[in-house]
């Protein structure tokens, strides 16, 4: 592999999985159910995001390995934690690269609208062109890191202008300071209202995008100062486009779009309601520029997703949880045989699932994975004490667990529908690590230090079912929930805390990745011919 990606390729990464397919639909969706309290939550879910990239950042700066989420679990708390985080978040970023494909398909339906069937669904020759689509990202990615940065860096500059320039457009032509008091006031929901929009109406499933920097982390240069200046810049600038495009929605909307209250909020068209928003205010040129960005949103989010799942599915290998063939790369340092069955698992879930449930998978599996930075920023101050830190979180075991309770508080808010996704998720996940290691024994698996996983679980799926979210019952009303769930996080964080890895096998694991970075990188640890 080859550390190539500077701190604008890095920086670049995330903002492209920030600013996915979903910018010009997400004020909408907060809206419907905060109303303009909506922009309270993007404040709420950016500092939660900020906190949870916070112990990540540590983490990377110390532990800069190819696919972060899914390896760096394998040295705080072995290979069981390791197999099922990187697991979840190995489904769902497959998942991610399907719905990326299929929103470029969308937004491309006025073009070509023998791309799907009159039920709504892609047509043969529209899973044809999916299926081509996905080739293109593979191949891509298969030139080089380097090359994917430089693709990817291009389009993000569009990804960031064209947002920016309509939230000014729609604030500069229209805004009723009226919207933000009449029809039900400022918070028409109340607090279920925000907590609602950080959850189901996409505030947080929009910025954890982040993810993509930690599993490019081992290709990037100076990962130690770059990692960390990369998560931060990221989030903060896409929190400000979120935020003016909130702000600019908010104060756009007609009275005869409002009379029937926030939560029946409604537009129609392949572009949604942004671009009826500009329309509206006579900004038409805007419209036609929002037709292709949209689809180069899309893309650039389906490339860097592809990407940073071929590094993921390198972590998997190296964990056990895969073949070993996995691990191979192809001369130009890149994780050859992973982009192809992820190419091939990514093309079969175009089949195998209609699209909803597709996109609740990927909510569902990839949100599990963030419960790993906490746990672990701690774990490495005891077993790395002396290591050198570019950034050191403060007061790291009450920040951690303050990060941990976020990352429950994101899982139990996704809902009961959800954990039911999420069950069947990690069954097949605990399947597939049974057969894998049938033959080898199941000696080597590192059980005790998984042992904090099974009050976790199932602490989170009896709440989600007594809970007011996504299908629970309702038993425990929205407010109460936010310490119970606390107090559940809390227990489980000393726990988990308590169960890291001994110094012996710590040790063990860090000389075979040592082994694994020699190969990979070469003597020099850059990736650069000695």
């Amino acid at each position: 592999m080859q550390r190539n990606i500077g701190l604008l390729g890095l920086t670049f990464i995330a903002i492209s999985g920030i600013l996915g397919s979903g910018w010009l639909f997400a004020p909408l969706l907060a809206a419907q159910a905060a109303g303009p309290s909506a922009l309270i939550a993007w404040a709420i879910g950016g500092i939660a995001i900020l906190l949870l990239a916070a112990t990540f950042a540590e983490i990377a700066a110390i532990l800069p390995v190819a696919g972060g989420i899914g390896r760096v679990p394998h040295f705080s708390h072995g290979s069981v934690v390791s197999m099922a985080m990187g697991w979840t978040a190995w489904i769902g970023y497959n998942t991610t690269a399907t719905i990326e494909v299929e929103a470029v398909l969308r937004y491309s339906k006025s073009l070509a609208p023998w791309l799907y069937s009159d039920a709504g669904h892609l047509s043969t020759a529209g899973l044809g062109v999916a299926c081509i689509l996905l080739a293109v990202f593979t191949v891509f990615n298969a030139f080089g890191v380097k090359l994917f940065a430089r693709i990817n860096t291009a389009l993000t500059w569009i990804k960031i202008l064209v947002p920016g320039l309509l939230a000014v457009v729609i604030l500069t032509s229209e805004f009723r300071f009226t919207n933000f008091s009449e029809y039900g006031g400022f918070a028409p929901e109340g607090l279920k209202g925000i907590l609602s929009a950080i959850s189901t109406g996409g505030v947080i499933f929009a910025l954890i995008g982040f993810r993509h920097i930690i599993d490019m982390a081992g290709e990037a240069r100076n990962p130690k100062v770059n990692v960390p200046l990369a998560l931060v810049i990221s989030l903060v600038v896409c929190l400000v486009i979120y935020g003016a495009l909130q702000l600019a929605f908010l104060g756009a909307l007609s009275d005869n779009e409002l009379k029937n209250g926030w939560p029946q909020l409604h537009f129609s068209g392949e572009l949604g309601p942004m671009a009826a928003l500009a329309t509206a205010v006579g900004a038409l040129w805007i419209v036609s520029i929002l037709d292709t960005s949209a689809r180069i949103s899309s893309f650039a989010s389906g490339l860097v997703s592809v990407g940073s799942n071929a590094r993921l599915g390198l972590a998997m290998a190296q964990n056990g949880l895969f073949p070993k063939f996995i691990e191979t790369l192809s001369a130009r340092g890149v994780p050859l045989f992973s982009l192809i069955v992820n190419f091939v698992v990514a093309a079969l879930f175009f089949v195998l699932l209609p699209f909803k449930e597709v996109i609740a998978l990927n909510t569902s599996s990839i949100v599990m994975s963030f419960i790993v930075g906490p746990v672990a920023v701690l774990a490495f101050r005891h077993l790395l004490p002396d290591a050198k830190r570019a950034f050191v979180l403060p007061a790291a075991p009450i920040t951690g667990c303050l990060a941990f309770i976020v990352a429950t508080l994101i899982i139990y808010w996704s809902g009961w529908d959800t954990m039911l996704h999420l069950g069947l998720c990690l069954a097949a996940g605990f399947v597939l690590m049974l057969y894998r290691n049938w033959q080898g024994g199941f000696d080597s698996l590192d059980w005790r230090e998984a042992a904090w996983l099974v009050p976790f679980l199932a602490g989170i799926v009896l709440l989600s079912w007594l809970g007011s979210f996504g299908g629970g019952s309702g038993i425990i009303p929205v407010g109460p929930d936010i310490p119970i769930v606390a107090v559940l996080a809390t227990g489980v964080y000393v726990f988990a805390v308590r169960l890291r890895l001994n110094k012996e096998k710590f040790e063990r694991y860090m000389a075979e990745e040592k082994m694994d970075e020699q190969m990979e990188y070469g003597s020099n640890g850059d990736g650069r011919p000695v």
